[in-house]
């Protein structure tokens, strides 16, 4: 191998090897404290979010310390201090601690989680997405004891299928149909939850009492059994995610979704999707095309030549900048999709946004 292809490799490493360092490096926010005493209430991404500019990468923050790198070991009242080991900023703990044999006091509410899910909880739906043919298959709601179409909580509704007394179900609507922006292919079916019920008879036809509801219960709608997989975690430790991923659709059915909006991703656990990852929203730089008079002519303005010049070959359109909407966490993984919920919105997001891995050094973020 001659000597300037090995320069042009060894430089390229050198170049990939920076990258990482860069990528790994926290930035901490102006004007950020020295220190911070807990209080009651306080989650690791909020204490994280006085000190760096990016809260969900809190754990590298904490990680130099043993008793933050559990964080039910932080209580309220606990004294952080931000301190620099080997040139990278971390928080060290001290413990709150009362003068008296009783040592430590631990308040009632115990340790401080990552994100509390009491806290987003409002803003989170319990819809799921399904195999079409399997939702097809589950018990069907036949109608009520009421005359009426539509039952609420309280009522009782009799469902197609021998049920087990006692047990707890979903009541869900059949929702959109979910297909892939890249290829087409089916990502499931949406089923949006409608009620909880409880069996309070069972036979050829059970009757479920409605013990809760988001909307009013039809004929027609599936019971699915309230199982683990349609469960959340009572707190979510973010991370940075690792997959690329497109903004599938609102889970509101908008055109544009803002701060605490709820999105479906078309990425899911089959993809690595995991509950707590965190994504940057970017938007597709448009792309520009030179027109005979050397002027730059945006879409919307270009001729049918011109838009023709740029079906043909991206070498006659420049395309610019992708531009940064915000951050959203995953919160609910399927097999092919995941729900998420934006957390910061800088501009309004829309479908077919692109969902990276959050890093403001790589990124103008």
């Amino acid at each position: 191998m001659d000597t300037p292809m090995k320069r042009l490799i060894l430089l390229g490493l050198m170049i990939l090897s920076c990258s990482f360092v860069f990528a790994d490096t926290l930035t901490l926010k102006s004007g950020h404290p020295d220190s911070y005493v807990v209080k009651k209430g306080d989650t690791l991404w909020d204490i994280s979010a006085y000190f760096l500019k990016d809260p969900w990468r809190w754990p590298k923050l904490w990680g130099a310390n043993p008793q933050i790198a559990n964080p039910h070991l932080i209580y309220p009242g606990d004294q952080l201090t931000l301190v620099f080991i080997d040139g990278e900023p971390r928080l060290v703990v001290k413990p709150h601690i009362r003068k008296s044999p009783e040592g430590r006091v631990l308040p009632k509410g115990g340790a401080i989680p990552a994100v509390d899910l009491s806290l987003i909880q409002p803003y989170l739906v319990q819809n799921r997405v399904v195999d079409a043919a399997w939702l097809a298959e589950q018990p069907m709601v036949l109608g009520g004891e009421s005359e009426s179409k539509h039952h609420v909580m309280g009522d009782i509704v009799y469902v197609q299928g021998q049920l087990v007394v006692g047990d707890k179900f979903g009541v869900y609507a059949q929702g959109r149909q979910f297909v892939s922006l890249e290829s087409g292919d089916d990502l499931g079916q949406e089923a949006i939850l409608t009620a909880s019920g409880r069996v309070i008879e069972s036979g050829p036809i059970s009757k479920v009492q409605l013990l809760s509801n988001l909307r009013e219960t039809k004929a027609g709608y599936r019971v699915l059994p309230i199982g683990d997989d349609s469960l959340m975690s009572a707190y979510f430790m973010p991370q940075a995610a690792t997959t690329p991923a497109s903004v599938l659709a609102s889970e509101k059915s908008v055109r544009e979704m803002g701060k605490l909006d709820v999105v479906y991703i078309d990425r899911g656990s089959k993809d690595g999707v995991e509950a707590g990852h965190v994504f940057s929203i970017f938007r597709d730089g448009i792309g520009i095309v030179i027109d005979g008079d050397g002027q730059p002519v945006k879409p919307e303005d270009r001729s049918s030549y011109e838009d023709l010049l740029s079906s043909i070959s991206s070498d006659n359109e420049i395309k610019m900048p992708d531009i940064y909407r915000g951050k959203l966490m995953v919160f609910k993984v399927f097999d092919k999709v995941s729900l998420g919920l934006i957390l910061i919105n800088e501009k309004p997001v829309r479908v077919k946004d692109k969902l990276i891995q959050p890093n403001s050094l790589l990124q103008s973020e």
